[in-house]
């Protein structure tokens, strides 16, 4: 079998430590330069991110839960107005827009939109 290091033809050299050096000295260049770029990076940015009470899936469960919950109470107290007044579909209808109004309203509270409704302000 051929020897992997010899090289075919006259005018090919063959590695040496001279080459070895050389790749020593351009993979600390390249070391070096990585070091400062991720440094760079490091600086540029920001220290440290806003932390939450809670994780990122637990906070979406709550908003969802929020929403759901003002539309599902709209819903029943329109099912319940039409049963007792006997205004079949009007009571739902109106009971479940009014609940879809809260449940948006509920979940910009939540999420720290709008300001909460117990906010006073004494000046």
């Amino acid at each position: 079998m051929a020897d992997p290091n010899e090289r075919n033809g006259d005018n090919e050299r063959k590695p040496g430590s001279a080459d070895d050096a050389d790749l020593s000295a351009r993979l600390q260049s390249l070391d070096a330069r990585i070091s400062q770029a991720s440094a760079q990076r490091a600086e540029a940015e920001p220290r440290s991110r806003p932390t939450s009470d809670s994780s990122a899936l637990g906070q979406a469960f709550r908003l969802s839960a929020e929403f759901v919950a003002g539309v599902a109470a709209g819903g029943i107290l329109g099912w319940i107005v039409d049963r007792l007044f006997g205004i079949s579909p009007w009571g739902l209808i109106v009971c479940l827009i009014l609940g879809f109004c809260a449940g948006m309203l509920n979940l910009m509270r939540a999420a720290g939109m709008v300001k909460s409704a117990r906010y006073d302000d004494k000046r």
